[in-house]
């Protein structure tokens, strides 16, 4: 009986892990439903919006008990790439973000807006588009890791270097803000996984599935509390979106390889740098400047759009992989 009782326990937790891997695989599409559902019923979801620095909590709870410290001897081995990424990181976007800004003329609300996502460290997201990319995951992990813990400090000091021109900034409630969402719920994630390994390992599979689930609704709300807005404006912000994610790839890319990196390691600085954490914008926003909605739009459709390019790009730099692969057995002869 107990042995029965093991194997359909088993049964179910491979079932799981299955719904697991189809979700993260289908990400991008959860997130282009879940958005175009918020939009048509904007009542459903906006409730959710009072929730996301929770939801943004929990997914980096997640990260936390699913690092280690081989997450961080990345650095010890890619010193040189690691610097190049989180530099890039918090320069490249940042700048584009305040260059698109003057560029379009924004008007203040969306700006900042614009402004805080570009400030973000990158996204958990990365590592896993990096990986379907066939670049560098331990060199994705280490920049995520480095870019999120020096966020604290770096995203309110460049997001008050650059938007305070547009409205006043307390770039130290803005400090506590992400020790809050971010910093603390990592640190508890590392010290369950530290003093409770055996827990946490029976459940670390399916944190991708709360996350993915987090962002979703994340999105959600978003973009149910901010239908006028975007009815309004959406079209400006997707296409200012557009540019600043697609030319984070470019110049990442490139100026990895001007360095003299690898493809291999190039792909992964690209990656990092192009894909935000948007949902600490979302987040951010949704506590700093509630009394204007559409500040955290330019996140939301940024959280929608960096996951379907960055599975596109993924996929075509895959697909020059799997040539190259086939093409070396025939240029030995």
């Amino acid at each position: 009986m107990q042995i029965v009782k093991i194997k359909m326990e088993r049964g179910r937790m491979m079932a799981l892990l299955r719904f697991t891997a189809f979700v993260q695989k289908t990400f991008a599409l959860w997130v282009v439903v879940f958005a175009a559902l918020a939009f048509w019923m904007p009542d459903v979801f906006v409730w959710l919006k009072a929730y996301i620095p929770w939801m943004l909590g929990i997914i980096m709870l997640g990260m936390g008990m699913t690092m280690s410290l081989q997450d961080f001897q990345g650095i010890l081995r890619y010193p040189k790439a690691v610097l190049i990424g989180v530099v890039a990181q918090f320069v490249v976007m940042p700048g584009l973000a305040f260059l698109l800004c003057q560029l379009f003329q924004l008007p203040s609300e969306i700006a900042i807006g614009v402004i805080l996502v570009g400030c973000c460290p990158g996204g958990t997201a990365s590592n896993v588009i990096t990986y379907m990319a066939r670049g560098n995951i331990a060199l994705s992990v280490a920049c995520t890791s480095v870019s999120t813990l020096l966020a604290p400090l770096l995203t309110p000091a460049i997001f008050y270097l650059l938007a305070s021109q547009w409205i006043q900034i307390d770039a130290m409630s803005m400090f506590v803000s992400i020790l809050q969402v971010i910093l603390f719920p990592i640190l508890i994630g590392l010290l369950l996984r530290r003093f409770f390994a055996r827990q946490v390992n029976r459940y670390i599979e399916v944190m991708p599935l709360i996350s993915v689930f987090a962002i979703v609704a994340i999105v959600a709300a978003i973009i149910g509390a901010s239908k006028a807005a975007i009815l309004q404006s959406g079209a400006l912000i997707l296409a200012v979106v557009m540019l600043h994610n697609g030319l984070g790839f470019l110049i990442g890319y490139w100026a990895s390889r001007w360095l003299r990196l690898s493809d291999y390691d190039s792909k992964a600085i690209a990656i990092e740098v192009g894909m935000q954490n948007s949902g600490l914008g979302v987040a951010l926003a949704a506590v700093h400047f509630a009394a204007s909605p559409i500040t955290a739009v330019p996140s939301a459709i940024f959280s929608l759009w960096h996951n379907i390019s960055g599975a596109m790009l993924a996929t075509y730099w895959a697909r020059q992989s799997k040539q190259k692969t086939q093409q070396e057995p025939r240029d030995n002869f």
